[in-house]
């Protein structure tokens, strides 16, 4: 446990130095002090992915195997790619139907999201970067300390949703790292995991491009609480398929 609790510090540690490097390299060029825009925002997280995957890596608190890649599992990540698909419509669905949480990074997410290069940030080097961390290393700490695996993984899911500082991305969060962490129990592979959170961000971020506004519901999207319903439904039938498939075919 104390491992993990030194591995969120040292990540959350790492992101504010990359906020303070990249305005300070801004002051040092442009001689004015940087106000949160776009271009400063994704050279912030970029040196944060970056800065992330080599510390964890030389540390060697993250292990990087191509044990379970030998297998050739292609069909178990395309199973990956249908399980993120088709979690997406639910998962915004409950969280319509929760208590509002502030969404303090709104306009940062904005900025990223409207951006192309926003996309290599969010859909590339984030998946990996987080990947290494919450199950490549916390989790794999966590699964040595405790007995129960589950107890690790929920414990790993509260870590990753916490790390997003952000209330309003709390729920989504935590349900995905518990997917997340199963995944990297069963696996001891973050390959998977990578495939799941690459698609979830790519979809997040297409459909923030295809519809800009930051209030639309599913009622708005669907035209109707009927269809958007139905939705839901037929993502679950992607969903649920998608889990029996992976229970069956997902293993060390």
């Amino acid at each position: 446990m104390k491992n993990a609790c030194i591995y969120v510090v040292v990540f959350l540690a790492i992101q504010a130095m990359a906020g303070f490097i990249v305005q300070g390299l801004w002051t040092l060029i442009s001689g004015e002090s940087v106000t949160p825009n776009a271009t400063s925002i994704i050279l912030t997280t970029l040196l944060f992915s970056v800065a992330v995957m080599a510390v964890f890596l030389l540390a060697k608190w993250s292990e990087v195997s191509r044990h379970w890649i030998r297998k050739r599992p292609w069909m178990t990540l395309v199973w990956c790619v249908v399980a993120a698909l088709g979690a997406i419509i639910p998962s915004v669905w409950l969280q319509e139907h929760m208590p509002e949480l502030p969404n303090i990074a709104e306009d940062a997410f904005d900025m990223i999201m409207k951006n192309r290069w926003g996309y290599l940030s969010i859909g590339l080097l984030a998946p990996l970067a987080e990947e290494l961390v919450f199950r490549g290393a916390i989790l794999r700490s966590l699964l040595r300390w405790v007995k129960r695996p589950w107890v690790a993984i929920v414990i790993s899911a509260v870590f990753f949703a916490v790390a997003h500082l952000n209330p309003a991305q709390l729920p989504h969060a935590f349900l995905v790292g518990l997917l997340l962490g199963w995944m990297y129990y069963r696996t001891d592979s973050i390959v998977p995991c990578v495939v799941y959170h690459w698609v979830n961000n790519t979809v997040a971020y297409v459909m923030y491009n295809l519809y800009p506004n930051a209030d639309l519901t599913l009622v708005d999207l669907f035209g109707s609480e009927r269809t958007a319903l139905m939705a839901v439904g037929f993502s679950l039938c992607l969903l649920l398929p998608a889990l029996f498939q992976l229970n069956m075919r997902l293993e060390k």
